[in-house]
């Protein structure tokens, strides 16, 4: 049986893998005739068209006909296609149904509410609903803080999006950004076990935004900002801080920021520098190349010069918006000019945020002794490992079948988690650079040219970073508690 191919919907969405992989996994079922060959002449079809066996289901061979489902692993639709194509040509064995997995797994959404108490008899009822309910409601009329107590509040996230940044698939609108935002919310809650709800809005205008988001306020705990394009993002934050007296935080921003810290710390115990007598230069200055320039002035990075398509950043330059002012007035001390293979010559780190192919072996050989290169573009770094012929003393990426990948996962989870467990009014500077601290601790005397950042299944991260993240809000005032 030969089964339609589904249409793609987004045929150029993502780049093209070198190789198989799970994002673009088939599962096929198939029936095998229980004869000598058949089975490894499929295996081998399969092999011979570049996918990778990823599971097979439990096998045994019994009866003249065997049906089994087998994951497949490959590099992309077409790729797909080309599978089961080969598959329906070997002899003795029919196609019966396949899919894309990736799709399957979102097929309803990926994630769900469920109760905590059960409703199973009247008593239970009238303490859950009314009568009993309206006790609860009146102690918190009168003391609007118990709503953190006695509601979801207490550990409830709100993860906020207008569509118009997600991932490297730019402006695609709020339907089309669902499954990232419900993306978040599943690993809020397998890595922090916070229970978060996508809000994606039918809207980019700036204060319709913030005024949705003020008005939504009262069910949430915190506000995570996601995929809202620059510079209207700065704004947002900024604004709903000012408003709001619950954290809000972009994690595009400062997310980044907070993991790249925490890699650059375990970087220069490798390479034996100073936070203080480094440079710094970050292609890239948008929402994430500005946090993480502010991130790094606040560990006291020594000199930090910024880069976008006009070249360096310099206050008195020309095509600055205000945060690029505020960038230009507190970087780049000696106002550097030129481009960014100019800029680059000499300094100790590159923190790439921009795109991908910009720098080859031989600039990278131009930077100072030990060069440290975090190519975080994604899904193709500024970068690739394969590309630096070994220049870099320390080569990181944001993609994760390298290693050193610097993810966001690492960092949201713990802040928010330590944030609510002392219902935080906001999250801090202090607050972030204790996580890097902790995000980097986590490696201790482990750390490695190919090991300056934990793995984001590593559960001693969440244990580090929450309770100093807590402490932290304690310290700074910012905690109800």
């Amino acid at each position: 049986m030969r089964v339609a191919p589904r249409p793609s919907l987004y045929p150029h969405a993502m780049a093209v893998p070198t190789s198989p992989t799970a994002a673009f996994q088939i599962q096929v079922h198939v029936r095998l005739r229980n004869v000598p060959g058949v089975l490894g002449n499929l295996a081998t079809a399969i092999g011979d068209a570049g996918g990778n066996i990823a599971v097979v289901e439990g096998f045994e061979a019994k009866g003249r006909a065997i049906e089994r489902s087998i994951c497949v692993n490959c590099r992309d639709e077409q790729h797909q296609q080309r599978m089961v194509a080969a598959i329906t040509e070997v002899e003795g064995v029919d196609l019966l149904d396949w899919f894309d997995a990736t799709f399957r797994m979102h097929e309803g959404g990926k994630i769900q509410t469920e109760a905590l108490c059960s409703v199973g008899d009247a008593d239970d009822l009238s303490m859950a609903y009314t009568p009993g309910v309206a006790r609860v409601c009146m102690a918190i009329h009168e003391r609007s803080n118990a709503s953190f107590e006695y509601t979801i509040r207490k550990n409830t996230v709100a993860i906020v999006s207008d569509g118009t940044a997600v991932l490297g698939l730019g402006d695609i609108g709020p339907e089309a950004a669902m499954p990232v935002m419900e993306g978040k919310a599943l690993l809020f809650k397998e890595f922090a076990d916070v229970d978060a709800f996508p809000l994606c809005l039918a809207t980019t205008d700036i204060d319709e935004i913030i005024e949705t988001v003020e008005r939504v306020a009262p069910t949430f705990g915190g506000i995570n900002l996601e995929d809202i394009a620059a510079p209207g993002c700065f704004e947002v934050e900024e604004r709903l801080k000012a408003s709001l007296d619950i954290p809000v935080f972009h994690d595009d921003q400062h997310g980044t920021a907070v993991v790249a810290l925490a890699a650059l710390w375990n970087s220069l115990r490798i390479v034996d520098k100073k936070m203080e007598d480094i440079e710094v230069v970050i292609s890239g200055i948008g929402a994430a190349g500005i946090a993480i320039g502010k991130i790094l002035l606040s560990a006291g990075v020594g000199n930090v010069i910024g880069v976008d398509s006009t070249g360096a950043i310099w206050d008195g330059r020309d095509r600055l918006n205000p945060q690029k002012q505020w960038f230009a007035e507190n970087t780049n001390t000696n106002a550097e000019t030129g481009s960014l293979i100019e800029v680059l010559a000499g300094s100790d780190v590159f923190m790439g945020v921009s795109a991908p192919d910009l720098l080859t072996a031989a600039d990278v050989r131009t930077m100072a002794n030990k060069p440290i290169v975090f190519a975080m573009a994604n899904p193709n770094p500024e970068i690739s490992p394969e590309a630096a012929d070994g220049a870099a003393a320390i080569m990181a990426t944001g993609r994760s079948d390298y290693p050193n990948q610097i993810n966001n996962v690492l960092a949201f989870p713990g802040l928010f988690r330590g944030a609510l467990d002392v219902s935080a009014t906001d999250i801090t500077e202090n607050m972030k650079l204790v996580a890097a601290q902790q995000i980097a601790a986590v490696v201790g005397d482990d750390v490695a040219p190919d090991y300056i950042i934990p793995s984001v299944f590593d559960k001693r991260v969440l244990a580090a970073v929450a309770p100093a993240v807590a402490q932290a809000a304690l310290a700074d005032g910012v905690s109800r508690i």
